[in-house]
This record gives structure tokens, sequence and C-alpha cells, in this order.
């Protein structure tokens, strides 16, 4: 009978004939506290804030599940990339990191024995890295406006990283490194796939290659959608994929794969919560296993950075249930065609379309040059517009918001991605700053106002701040409230600023909760028929909207604007 690690390292060749699905993480040995672990993150704790080796301002409230970095204009580690050799400044681990592997290594080996591997820990990758140092509207932005800058700081990164994984592959000598990055949203890569390649594809071939160039197996996390560059991944020397989301079509990716690497994961968030039952869990984890198992080189498994579920309650039922399924005989799968990429044909537009009032003329091309995120050409055609006599009211609505509203449509059809969102928001706003004065006495009012927010309990922003974005650019007032908001925070400020919106973000299935309490107490406080409620994020459905009560539930940003329109205009 195969041990764990036999039938892992079995997984990991073209033609392994492993003996059964492996259950989660038991191959797994993961070191947590190795000497340069404990280094970069001592101080850290739940109910703390505390400021890590590279300067970057960590926060970990008492009621979230983990540690977030905290980055204001005032906390920002690397506050101008045109400078960043005088902010950023690398851990000094081979001064700092010299004792302890003796007995870290031997207790690792006594913990993983014949039966597991053992994997060195390596957190916070290179493109996490670079916007924990300035944000991660800076980093993107700064993909496009500083790209000569931007691949130094990488390359700065790279090499820290490799420095990183020598001592650890020297002190622990692991079986494999278990890397995170998360390149992607849970539909979307954060950046067009030709720019993930210019910017981080060699940088990791180079890190990945020294790992495979030490004999040790190369894991890379992200629960992420990255279908597009899956090639891409395997051909840089990642052996195995953790944290595939469905989303991914995992039979898709395997048939397109053929063994070239491993996928671990399949098994979502959304089963991860304390009100989930055990009927529901094992249909769920039944159904994946018999979608993703028979495309082989894959191990079922929570999709997150490392085991262990939330809600405990939900771990052993996935482990039986593939027991269950190890149990019974399977037969082969029958090879399909493969199916077409996702959105393939639509990626290939090479610019976007005119708005449909205005199919030539000067504002389409301030749409166009918005989408583009030129902002000295939407500033040069605004003052165009207003020298020819365009209303300032025009500029913002016909050409303006009409080229937010089509960027939108390309982001929810991904042809757009997050980057260009974020260069097209700086192009209003400075367009928006420069029409501020005509836009007093003749822009028409503010189609309404959202209170937006993440729940309480959940420190992420990035999926918020792009909704933000786009209703903005649909001429709607928000009041962002920014992150672990309570509920009476939401009900108030929606009383006290007039809001028809309330907007709940959450990213963890823990705070899913947050959103029950928000629709009681509007009903409770006498407002509910006055405002509505919309959620979102990556654990949000709309069966949970339904269930909860709320009014919409919005998959992407883009959409989030549309339907806040629709919204406030037929109330």
């Amino acid at each position: 009978m195969q041990s764990p690690k036999e039938i892992f390292l079995e997984l990991l060749k073209r033609d392994g004939k492993p003996e059964r699905q492996l259950k989660q993480y038991e191959a797994l040995h993961v070191v947590l506290n190795d000497p340069v672990n404990s280094y970069l993150r001592e101080g850290r704790g739940r109910g703390r804030t505390n400021v890590d080796r590279w300067g970057v301002t960590i926060m970990w409230p008492e009621d979230a599940p983990g540690p977030m970095p905290h980055i204001t204009p005032e906390t920002k580690a690397c506050p101008d990339i045109t400078r960043w050799r005088e902010y950023v400044h690398a851990p000094d681990l081979e001064a700092n990191c010299t004792s302890g592997w003796e007995n870290c290594a031997e207790a690792a080996r006594k913990a993983a024995g014949a039966s597991r591997i053992i994997a060195g820990f390596m957190g916070t990758g290179i493109f996490e890295q670079c916007h924990y140092l300035m944000g991660f509207e800076d980093t993107l932005t700064n993909l496009y406006e500083h790209p000569e800058q931007m691949h130094q700081l990488i390359d700065y990164i790279t090499d820290y990283r490799i420095r990183f994984v020598k001592l650890l592959i020297d002190g622990l000598a692991p079986d494999m490194i278990f890397s995170h990055d998360d390149w992607g949203a849970k539909d979307s890569l954060f950046m067009k796939p030709e720019m993930w390649r210019e910017f981080f594809k060699e940088p990791y071939r180079r890190f990945y290659g020294y790992i495979r160039s030490r004999g040790v197996i190369a894991l890379h996390h992200a629960d992420s959608y990255l279908a597009p560059i899956v090639e891409d991944m395997a051909e840089i020397g990642i052996q195995v994929w953790q944290g595939v989301l469905p989303d991914n079509d995992i039979p898709a990716l395997q048939q397109r794969l053929k063994g070239r690497m491993t996928l671990m994961g399949g098994i979502g968030a959304a089963i991860d919560r304390q009100d989930a039952s055990e009927e529901e869990i094992r249909s769920y984890v039944s159904s994946a296993l018999k979608a993703y198992c028979p495309g082989g080189h894959f191990i079922p498994s929570i999709t997150y950075g490392l085991a262990g579920t939330v809600f405990p309650h939900v771990d052993p039922i996935i482990d039986d249930e593939i027991d269950k399924y190890n149990s019974v005989l399977h037969l082969p799968l029958v090879e399909l065609p493969p199916l077409p990429r996702r959105s393939t044909a639509a990626r290939a537009e090479v610019s976007p379309k005119s708005p449909e009032e205005k199919s030539a003329g000067l504002l389409s091309q301030l749409s166009q040059a918005l989408c583009r995120g030129q902002r000295k050409k939407v500033l040069e055609l605004c003052r165009q517009g207003l020298e020819q006599g365009c209303q300032a009211g025009q500029l913002l609505n016909e050409g303006l918001v009409a080229g937010m509203s089509k960027l939108g449509d390309d982001f929810t059809a991904g042809r757009a991605f997050v980057p260009e969102m974020l260069m097209a928001a700086r192009c209003m706003s400075a367009a928006t700053e420069l029409l501020k004065p005509q836009l007093i006495s003749g822009s028409k009012k503010a189609a309404g106002r959202v209170a937006l927010g993440t729940v309480r309990g959940d420190m992420h922003d990035i999926g918020k701040n792009l909704v933000k974005i786009m209703m903005e650019g649909s001429g709607l007032e928000v009041v962002d409230l920014g992150v672990d908001v309570s509920p009476e925070d939401f009900v108030n400020t929606a009383i006290e600023k007039n809001c028809g919106i309330i907007a709940c973000s959450s990213l963890l299935t823990t705070t899913m909760a947050e959103m029950r309490r928000v629709v009681k107490l509007a009903e409770d406080m006498g407002i509910r028929d006055k405002v509505k409620i919309m959620v979102g994020g990556a654990p949000i459905t709309q069966s949970f909207c339904d269930e909860i009560g709320a009014d919409a539930y919005t998959s992407d940003a883009g959409q989030a604007a549309r339907v806040a329109v629709s919204l406030l205009e037929s109330a």
C-alpha cells in the first residue's frame, strides 16, 4: 500500500499510478517555525499592529482570522516608486537567521516521518510584496506608468526570495517549497496575461528554476483565476498549483495540461460556513470529486493556503467524502475535445468601441482616452471641448461616464483588468477636478448616494475600492466607510447621509453573517423600505443574497455600478 508521500510523488509523474485520491494535505508537513519565518513574523499576533522587517504596517484585529497590511498615505512603506531604493530595504536574513536550523530540521523529520513530505513555507510572494510595500492600486498602475522602476523592484524582491529559499533548503533540507503569491481574483487575473508575462514570468522562472535545480519540489499557492496562464506556470517549473478554484474549469485545465502540473484544490470557501449542513457539504464535495478526480493529477482539498477549514465541523466531512470516493471503483476518464478557453474571442479585441451617442468626434475620443488610461490626453480633450463650447456636464456624462461604463462592461467580459480600471479612475478624478468649476453650477445632481464598506471582521478592500471607482464613474455619490464596518455604522450612515443604497462587501466566509445583521438592523431601524441593500464578494452567491433578504447580488464592480443605478432610478 502506498503511503501519502508515495501517492503524492506518483502524481508528479506524467504516467504516475497513485493507488487512491489523497485527502487534502495529508501528504504534507508544512514547517512554519523555521528561523527565517520566525524572524520575519516576530511581534505579529491577534489584536496587534506591528511594523514588519520590510517596514510594512501589519494589522491583526481581535475578530479577524488573520493579519493584513494596513496601508495609508502615512504608513505606505514605498510612497514613490521612482525613489524605491531610498525606501525599500530587504531584511538581512543571512545575518539574523543563522541559528536554530538543526533543531528545526530534526523536529520536522520526526513529525513528517517516512509517510509525509517536508514542505518549507514562503508567504508573501513577489507580487504580494510589491503591493504590501506601496498598496495594490499603486502597484498595478505603476506597471503602466513606471515600468522600468517596477522591473528593478521586482528583480530586487526576486533576489531576496532566492536568498530566502537558499537558507530554507540549506537549513531545513525540505522535500518541497510551498510558496504563496495570488495573481488574480475569483474570476479574473489582476492584470492582462501579457502584463503578467512581461513583469513576473521570468522572475518566477528564476525562483522556481533555482528550487528545481536543488532537487526540491515546487508548489505554488494561489486561490485565484489563473486559467489564461496555466501553461506558463507549468513551463517555469511549478509542479503543483495549490488553491485551484472551481472557477478555473478544472476538467478543461486537466485536458490542457496532460499531467505537466498537478492541481490541488477544487473545494472552495463557499462550503466553509458555520451554517453549512452535513448534507450540503457532502453533496458539494461529492460533486467536486466526481467532476475532477477522473481527470487525474488532482488532489482534492480546501483551496486555502494551509491545511484546515475555518469551521472545524467542515474538514472531517470533506475527508470522509474522499474516503467514500476511494472505496468505490472508478472508470478511467474518457478524454473529450478541449473546451474553448474563457472569453478568447472577446479578449482579442484591440480597442474599445465608441459610445453609442457619439461614434466619432471629441466625446468618442474622450471616452476612448479614458478607457486607455491616457491622463494627459483626457485633460487635453476636456480643455478642447470647453473651448469648442461643449457643456461640462456633456463632457462628463457623454464622454467620461460613458467611457467608465464601457470599461465596466469590458471588465465584466474579461477584456479589461484591474490596472486598466485604476488608470481610468485616475483619469476620471483629474478630469472632474478640471471640470469642477463648471460642474458646480451646470451639471445635473448625482444619481444617488451609496454607503459602501467591507463588513465587520474583514480587512480586505480591493473589491470594495473597485466598486467605488465604478459607482462614482456612473454618477453616484459614494460614502466610503472603509473596512471592518459594523452593521450599526452601515445603517446609521444610511440614515444620516440619506443613502438610497447600502453596499456590503466580504471576502471571508467567516464574515458573511454580518450582511444578514445589516439587513436585520435596517428592518429594526425602520428604514428597510427606504434603502436597498446590495451584497458582493468572493464567497457571496445569489442564493445567499435571497436567503438573507438583500435586494441585489453582483459578481463584479462593473455590474455593481449598473445595478446600483438601476435600483436608484426605480426607487
